[in-house]
């Protein structure tokens, strides 16, 4: 008599992994293969997985929805030369989806009702603009983002036995888990989770890189900086002498030689989101960040008017995944604002690569006619010599609807010291910005609170005070 077949689902049976593995290559077998493919090779591995990607969309009510309000059929895309007929949407999309069957939706294309089970993971955004968007992966989803961090991390130095500390969040959202998923299961590394300064402590994170010998520090820039001054202007302890062969980070417009010349360690950028994990990072040329062209097409795109834009040419950046399953990306817009590098990079890869990300499109400020990005003031706060590099922008509204912004920086200057700072800093704006900024210093640590440096992944570095409606 046959045993009857298990309702609970095994992950390792649900996947064909040496198939998968045919698929997405891993590591080295990457970078010495597909990374290196023709144009012509790679354009028709593309358009074979776009269509697959089309074909399972139809299949899930949001875009049926969401294309057929649009007036688009099933004929109408038959080549990846029509992905510009296809209507992007937005986070406000997918949210609207959510809502519809919290957290399931109508966008991850599973009725838990009605579907068989399976192994599901669900992880969330990082919450920093709303409520964290839950997401759920299936296996092959999750597993072929977990190629994706070993392939990025391989391409950044991680070798077998290092020991990679990981100070990203361990909560609800992705980073921390994926970068734990990647490192263990393809890069041959030691993954050491200590998480965010809420998680342990700042001191005892550096007691564990002296201690154990960390060799790569994956955290985002601001508490890399943090921990940094605290080995070098208080604890007296040069950075450089841990020895650090990597700083694994989303760099974004945070001074990259700076950050280098703290640790003595080279920076290496790295693109990802929670929907679909990384979608593109440096190699050890460092010349900007390789898109996974096997499993993404990225357009770069007008924010206005969504329309293509010239390589090297700043625009939002459009999703469009050639893997998932479970909830495939069509022209994501992910309001991250970036760029494409002109020519090949000199390691050899033909994938295209991103610049870097220079900010959010919807965490852009119109002050009196101009836009102004709290990245850039972040930079420009970081030439000062004074300054620690923290700061936080709060946006104001007057009692006759006039907007105002005032940036709080840190510094350890005291006294008739700091308002000339202050001074220097509002003329400093002024001069690249184009708009007046009041500027308030304040002691170091004291943004800490209100920023997340020390107990988040992700910082925060804007305070919108103004009305939903006037922003």
């Amino acid at each position: 008599m046959n045993a009857p077949a298990p309702t609970v689902p095994r992950y390792y049976e649900s996947l064909d992994f040496p198939e998968l593995w045919k698929e997405f290559p891993t590591a080295s077998e990457y970078q010495d293969g597909v990374a290196r493919m023709p144009a012509a090779e790679l354009r028709a591995l593309q358009e074979r997985r776009f269509l697959a990607q089309v074909q399972r969309a139809w299949q899930i009510p949001f875009y049926q929805r969401h294309w057929s309000q649009a007036g688009l059929k099933p004929q109408h895309i038959r080549s990846l030369s029509d992905l510009a007929a296809i209507p992007p949407f937005s986070v406000h999309d997918l949210r609207d989806a959510l809502a519809r069957n919290p957290p399931w939706g109508d966008f991850m294309g599973i009725d838990p009702d009605r579907d068989p089970p399976m192994p599901l993971v669900m992880q969330t955004s990082g919450g920093t603009t709303g409520l964290p968007r839950p997401m759920l992966y299936s296996p092959r989803d999750r597993e072929v983002m977990n190629i994706l961090t070993g392939r990025r991390l391989h391409m950044q130095g991680v070798r077998p036995y290092d020991l990679v500390q990981v100070m990203l969040s361990l909560g609800l959202s992705n980073g921390g888990f994926l970068a734990r998923e990647g490192i263990w299961k393809y890069t041959g590394a030691v993954p050491v989770m200590t998480g965010t300064g809420a998680v342990t402590p700042t001191r005892r994170q550096i007691e564990i890189m002296q201690t154990w010998k960390t060799t790569q520090l994956v955290a985002f820039p601001a508490y890399l900086r943090h921990i940094g001054l605290l080995l070098r202007d208080e604890l007296h302890i040069d950075p450089r002498s841990l020895g650090i062969k990597g700083l694994i980070v989303h760099l974004g417009v945070d001074d990259r030689e700076e950050l280098e010349a703290l640790w003595g360690a080279p920076v290496y950028d790295t693109y990802g989101t929670n929907e679909c994990g990384s979608l593109a990072a440096d190699c050890s040329e460092r010349t900007g960040m390789h898109i996974f062209e096997d499993a993404f097409v990225l357009e770069i795109a007008d924010p206005d008017t969504l329309r293509p834009v010239a390589d090297g040419e700043r625009g939002v950046i459009l999703q469009t995944t050639l893997f998932k399953h479970f909830a495939p990306l069509i022209r994501f817009n992910s309001n991250d604002i970036s760029s494409i590098v002109p020519g090949h990079c000199p390691c050899g890869g033909t994938h295209r690569r991103l610049s870097c990300i220079f900010g959010r499109a919807d965490n852009m400020v119109k002050l009196r006619g101009t836009n102004v990005f709290p990245e850039a003031i972040g930079a420009l706060v970081a030439e000062h010599p004074s300054s620690n590099g923290e700061y936080l922008c709060i946006v104001d509204q007057d009692a006759t609807g006039r907007d105002h912004m005032t940036v709080l920086v840190e510094t350890d200057l005291g006294g008739r010291e700091r308002e000339t700072m202050a001074a220097q800093l509002a003329d400093r704006f002024k001069e690249a910005l184009g708009v007046k900024l009041a500027v308030t210093t304040v002691a170091p640590g004291e943004l800490d609170a209100r920023t997340g440096l020390s107990s988040a992944s992700k910082v925060r570095r804007l305070i919108d005070n103004r009305p939903k409606d006037k922003r």
